[in-house]
Parts: structure tokens; sequence; C-alpha cells
């Protein structure tokens, strides 16, 4: 015999607890939720998939600029220099290395640029610390000129700090012994046009001169400015720095003497930068192909990786020239049947001996025949441009998942809201249950007693 009615006496408002609505609503989540979740845990490998292609599209773009017309600097691969030098007169170095000149260029240093040094005749540190008024002190440097009334500074330190704030002219107070100090005025830079002229009573009464017009006092003028004096190549140069720069070669005098160096075209530099241009495009293909071959890959628009290759392809493998007739498979690129890029490279080297202007042509060209290098490099550029192939998926992917994160926050904000009304209307019904519940147990127990009296 059946127990209860419809539930009843069977414990029915106990089983419309918490326990079945979290099992109802985890059923509906699988089904509604999760869903969304594993489209989103997709997008996320599918980001890192084109985070990686990015990457290594970033590594080809350095590995081809310097076969770009345009690269910074104007230095491309084939406008590497060697050098070799000898003596120790003078250190060079490259400022500009499309403006050197190949072959030996000679520089001899004939006297050094210095700067005029003067020193004060000798101050106690009671003198330092009482400077008192010795009249005035004019400096002059170049077309400037500057006057201290010593009057004006309590101290030695202060009248030093004065003369150092002045534009062409350094001072500082030495201490050159015991109780003895010297107060030591510097032109700023070297070379004769920065020569000091110092006057006036306050310089006759420290030494710097012998008298106040300025006869300056030579004890006490320790370095005369002079500037550097150098022959390179025949020419004769005088400047007031120990530095210059002639057709792009800097030029660092260091003593007297002659040094020379050699500059000679480097193309051994073109053969690595090639290897390494199609390292990083071989590295690229595995990449893409590996996604494109692969079914389980999780990017959805697997036409953005194939256009990314192709445009690629179309510039490495087309034809270059002022005739159209160059194509890198003339110079020793080869295809192996997975799509990858081998160098023959007896054929590129014999090329890079004998037809490196050819070479030029191909990898770089000029500003009105742009080689394959100048050309993918800008095409590269343009694949992170607005709108590019990279920009764009990188745009749709951003899109994608904000829609995603939206359409999961609705799905389970609708979730929580239909469970929690479900959880009130359980809870009426559970009232209304226990209700009935105790309405037949007392009928329950007149039935019992009626059958148990008869």
């Amino acid at each position: 015999m059946a127990e209860g009615v419809l539930g009843l006496g069977g414990g029915g408002a106990a089983a419309l607890n918490q326990d079945v609505i979290d099992k109802l609503k985890a059923a509906e989540k699988k089904a509604k939720v999760e869903p969304i979740e594993t489209n989103i845990a997709d997008l996320v490998k599918e980001k890192e998939v084109f985070t990686n292609i990015s990457a290594k599209v970033a590594e080809l773009l350095t590995a081809v600029k310097p076969f770009d017309v345009f690269v910074s600097g104007g230095t491309t691969a084939f406008d590497e220099k060697a050098a070799t030098t000898s003596g120790d007169s003078a250190v060079f170095q490259a400022s500009d290395v499309s403006k050197l000149n190949n072959g030996i260029t000679t520089v001899d240093i004939k006297s050094l640029a210095q700067k005029d040094v003067y020193q004060s005749n000798t101050i106690t540190g009671a003198q330092k610390d009482a400077l008192g008024d010795i009249g005035t002190l004019t400096i002059a440097v170049g077309s400037d000129s500057f006057d201290f009334n010593t009057a004006d500074y309590a101290t030695y330190d202060e009248l030093t700090a004065a003369i150092t704030a002045k534009a062409g002219v350094a001072a500082s107070l030495d201490s050159v012994g015991t109780d003895s100090h010297r107060l030591i005025l510097k032109s700023e830079d070297s070379g004769t046009a920065n020569a000091l002229t110092i006057s006036g009573t306050a310089a006759d009464d420290l030494g710097f001169t012998t008298d106040e017009v300025g006869t300056i006092n030579t004890t006490n003028h320790t370095l005369t400015a002079q500037d550097m004096s150098a022959e390179i190549d025949g020419v004769s140069y005088n400047v007031s720095s120990n530095k210059l720069t002639v057709d792009g070669l800097d030029i660092t005098a260091n003593k007297i003497g002659v040094s020379t160096i050699n500059i000679s075209d480097d193309n051994s530099l073109v053969v690595t930068k090639v290897q390494d241009l199609i390292t990083k495009y071989n590295e690229l293909v595995d990449l893409v192909a590996g996604e494109i071959d692969n079914a389980d890959s999780p990017v959805s628009d697997k036409s953005s990786l194939k256009n990314i290759l192709s445009q690629v392809k179309d510039k490495l493998f087309g034809q270059y020239g002022a005739s159209s007739d160059k194509s890198v498979f003339n110079y020793g690129f080869e295809l192996d049947k997975t799509g990858k890029i081998t160098l023959n490279t007896a054929t590129f080297n014999k090329a890079v001996e004998d037809d490196p202007s050819g070479l030029q042509e191909l990898f770089v060209g000029t500003a009105a025949n742009e080689g394959f290098g100048t050309q993918l490099k800008a095409v590269i550029d343009e694949m992170n441009f607005s709108g590019g192939v990279l920009d764009s998926q990188e745009d749709s992917m951003t899109t994608r998942e904000k829609t995603l994160n939206e359409d999961k926050e609705k799905a389970e904000k609708a979730l929580d809201s239909k469970y929690q009304q479900l959880a009130l209307q359980f809870g009426s019904y559970g009232s209304i249950i226990a209700g009935f519940e105790a309405s037949f147990s007392g009928l329950k127990m007149m039935i019992q007693q009626s059958t148990s009296s008869n």
C-alpha cells in the first residue's frame, strides 16, 4: 500500500530544499553558461597564438630592417665598413657610416686644444673665511665680461660660487696645502676663442695679474688656451676642440703624433644578416603552418594567418631591379617542400664577391626603385597599423572577448535571478505542503483508529 497521497505523508515539504535548486541550476548552467565559458577559454588560447605570431612577425621585421633603404641612420647591411688603425695619437669613430670614404686617412696631430687656467696666490684659512674688500675682479670670456665687487661677498666660497654661475668660466677654491688655498679660474671650453681676460684691482691683489690693467702674471697662468692643430690627409685644421668630424669620421686627438685608419667595405655581415632573415622567415612559416594544418587549433579565422604569410611571400619572392629581372632565387635562395627557405651559400657568396651592386639593388633598392627588403619592411609595418591584418585581428578578438564576457554575465545573472525566485517559490510550496501534511496526519490517525476498532 502506497504511503501518502500526491506525496502527502512522504515528507514532500522536505524534498523542496536548496540541494534540489542547486542541482537544477547546475544543469541549466551546463547548458547555457558553460558553452560561453568554453568559448572564452578558446579565445584566450587564440590570443596566445596570435601573440606568438605577432612576436615572430616583429622578429622578422627586425631581421629585414638592415635591408631597408630608409633604415634609421641610413646604414644598410651593404654599407657596413671594416677599419684598421695604427698609432695612438687619435681615436676614430664613425658618426655616419654612409659618408665614410674607403682608403687610408692619415691624421697628424701638431698640438692639442687646451683650456685657459689661472691660479691665485695662496690664501690662508682665515683669509678664506673673511674675504674683505679688495676691489673689483673683472673676467672676460669671448664677448662676455663679468664684474665681481669683492665687497659684496663675505667669503671666498661666496665669490667662487658667483663666478661659477657665469657662462664660460668655472671657479673652484682648492686646498693645496696645510692652511693653504688657491682660487682656480678655468675657461669652460678649450681653444683660443674661450681664453680668459682678467683685470681689476682684485685681480692684482689675488696674483692673477701684475697690474690693474690686466698684465698677466705668467707664474700663476698655469695653462694657456690654445687650439688643436692637425693635418688630415695634408689639409690643415685649427679648431678649439680636440674633436672634429671629417667625411663621417669622428676624430678625437689624444696626443701629438701621427695615426692612420684604413676603411674598406665589409660584406661579410651581409651573409650573416641574410641568414638571420631566412631563419626568422622559416620560424614564422612553421608557426603559421602549424596552426593552419591543426584541426584542433583555437584560431577561428585561419584566413588571417594565411593573409600574414601571403603578404610576406608576395614581397619576398617578387621581381625587383630596374628591369624587374632580379629575384632572390637568382642569388642562392631555394624553397623546400615544406615552404621554408634554404640558402645555397656558395651561390650567394659568389654574388657578394662578383655582383654586390646587383644584390643591393635586389635587397635594398633605392627610394625611387625599392628592393624587396624595403617593401617587406613597409608591409610588416602596415600589418600593425590601423586596419592592418594584425591590428584588425587584435581588434576582432578584443570585441569578441568583450561580447562573450557580457553574454556570460547576462546568462549568470538570469540564472541567479531565476533560481532565487524558485527558492522563494519552494519556500511557499513547502509551507503549503507542510499544512496539507499536518491535516493529512490527523486524517490518517482517525482512519487508523477507525480501522483498529473494527
